[in-house]
């Protein structure tokens, strides 16, 4: 049997649990830059994950805190997985990983941190980006700030061409 072992995410892991929903305070803020949000709408966020397990690490939900896919109507869903695709369009254009982990953990067996708010993680991943310094030193190696990751994405979150398949959610049928 094999372990994988994520020792630079223990500080989430021991963080105060009964603190508000992170992702309902994020959609009422509205300085973006000091809470790592790259885009926004009515019903949609997108931010940096504050606990990385990349550069590049992001994170798609939905404006309404709810824990699966099912409570989510027709439209509200296809809003949240079109914005994921502009994500991963952007991620893809401005990284150039040569793959992408996109999923969503729901409930607590199923690996998620924040179990009652539906979010969807998108990981860009390169050949070898699990190094030496993570299995042996326990170690994460994360070549880029959060800071620097944001202000690199930011320009492409705001250009309107990546949002294009959005345009779909306004005609009527």
């Amino acid at each position: 049997m094999y372990y994988l072992f994520a020792p630079w995410r223990m500080e989430y892991i021991l963080s105060n649990k009964d603190r508000k929903c992170f992702l309902c305070e994020k959609f009422k803020e509205t300085r973006d830059d000091l809470n790592k949000v790259l885009y926004r709408s009515s019903s949609t966020i997108v931010l940096l994950n504050q606990y990385p397990y990349n550069n590049g690490h992001l994170m798609v939900a939905p404006k309404l805190h709810i824990s699966e896919l099912s409570l989510m109507s027709p439209k509200e869903t296809c809003e949240l997985f079109l914005v994921v695709q502009a994500t991963a369009r952007i991620l893809n254009y401005k990284y150039k990983p040569d793959g992408l982990n996109i999923g969503i953990n729901i409930g607590k067996a199923g690996g998620a941190g924040l179990v009652d708010h539906l979010h969807v993680h998108l990981l860009p991943r390169w050949e070898g980006d699990s190094n030496f310094m993570t299995s042996i030193g326990d170690t994460r190696t994360i070549p880029e700030s959060l800071e620097r990751t944001y202000k690199i994405l930011l320009p492409y979150f705001r250009n309107p061409k990546f949002f294009q398949n959005l345009e779909i959610l306004s005609k009527d049928d």
